[in-house]
């Protein structure tokens, strides 16, 4: 999958409060690992994600191979917003 880093980092910031361990938690990764997926680069405290950056508008392009973590963002930021609209 193919998506500029903007829309990477975008979409981070979409996520609720605690989106991080979540996702890290139902994955059985660290947390630091899914932070490096969305752009920080403290390698040493967790995995490199699988995903390449190249030169690009909006901060390159973003290839990723393992698409676990920005699915499970998108079904969380989804639920959020479905959450969100519903009447109380």
């Amino acid at each position: 999958m193919n998506l500029t880093f903007k829309e990477l980092r975008d979409l981070k910031h979409s996520l609720p409060t605690g989106s991080i361990s979540r996702i890290a938690s139902e994955l059985n990764v660290d947390e630091q690992t899914v932070r490096n997926y969305f752009g920080a680069q403290k390698f040493s405290e967790g995995q490199i994600p699988d995903l390449q950056v190249e030169p690009g508008p909006d901060g390159g392009i973003v290839h990723i191979e393992d698409t676990r973590i920005l699915d499970l963002a998108k079904q969380i930021i989804e639920a959020s917003n479905h959450h969100q609209l519903s009447p109380n």
